[in-house]
């Protein structure tokens, strides 16, 4: 794709799908007394929102308190925002060591998904720590939040024309058009991966209170998986990748390959496995609470 699409595609091109007959000219911002305030950060932070929302609704399903989802979030919306934006900066370094200053601009873009999930997932193991409950456990409601706020993220990217892909004549090509009137029709990858998160959050949602679950993290290695699997084939079709070095190897991918292999491996050494009830987080917080009331009836 020729590279002057990134200098000329700007958040005032009007957008349209030809295959549903619409045109679209959605503001990348507002202003409230004269500050703008980017779409995109409303989106995400409504994902953010909804996710907490869910998964304290959920956390005693797992075995969990919602108040131990909330101590989470505390420690995880801060640290996966500064996970996000240093592993873009670290994959760009050349450029933010020639420009320093820029690496706090946030509100310029630079946020990569994989940085925030590292982050979520060591945060996890610390809190975990901390509130003497399994990591693995607390990894399968987090990954049911992450799901809703990457639906609702990527359309941040359809607000700002960002995160599309190659040039295209598919059936559901994005077109773009700018002011000078030039129209270009790509790839709206924005919208795969977030109908790709939806398939994917609607079939773990339906499994886990249908009872699929039968340990404790498995519920995360599915979600790790399917995302993996999508992000490995969406990726190959975005013009906006981050590269290891000069090899011409995008990251984004070449990590969700290696993430869908080692999360297949440990799924069917898994399945293979024989996964007692009473070994479920949720069954041992039960079997304690029925023990706890008997002791307690026993004491009156």
């Amino acid at each position: 794709m020729p590279l002057f699409l990134f200098e000329t595609i700007q958040r005032d091109s009007t957008i349209s799908f030809p295959a549903l007959g619409l045109t679209l000219d959605p503001p990348a911002f507002f202003t409230v007394f004269g500050f703008r305030i980017y779409f995109y950060g409303v989106l995400i932070a409504l994902g953010f929102l909804l996710a907490i929302l869910y998964c304290s609704h959920a956390a005693p399903r797992f075995g969990l308190k919602s108040d131990d989802f909330y101590d989470f979030m505390l420690w995880l919306i801060p640290l996966s925002i500064v996970g996000a934006r240093l592993y873009y900066v670290l994959f760009r370094l050349d450029y933010y060591l020639a420009n320093p200053g820029e690496i706090f601009a946030l509100r310029d873009g630079g946020l990569a998904i994989y940085g925030g999930v590292i982050a979520g997932v060591l945060t996890a193991f610390f809190v975990c720590r901390h509130k003497k409950i399994p990591v693995r456990t607390l990894l399968d409601v987090a990954v049911l939040g992450l799901l809703i706020g990457q639906i609702l993220g990527r359309w941040g990217n359809f607000m700002n024309r960002e995160a599309f892909g190659g040039e295209t004549e598919i059936f559901c090509r994005m077109g773009l058009t700018d002011p000078s009137g030039r129209t270009i029709y790509v790839h709206p990858t924005f919208l795969y991966e977030s109908l790709w998160n939806l398939i994917g959050f609607v079939f773990l949602h339906v499994w886990t209170r249908r009872g699929g679950r039968k340990y404790d993290g498995q519920c995360a290695l599915l979600y790790f998986f399917w995302y993996g699997l999508g992000r490995a084939w969406i990726e190959g079709l975005r013009t906006d990748s981050l590269y290891i070095g000069n090899t011409g190897i995008r990251v984004s991918q070449a990590l969700s390959i290696v993430l869908v292999i080692v999360t297949l491996v440990i799924l069917i050494v898994q399945s293979r496995r024989a996964h007692p009830p009473e070994a479920l987080y949720v069954n041992q917080t039960k079997k304690t609470d029925i023990q706890e009331g008997e002791d307690k009836h026993e004491q009156l």
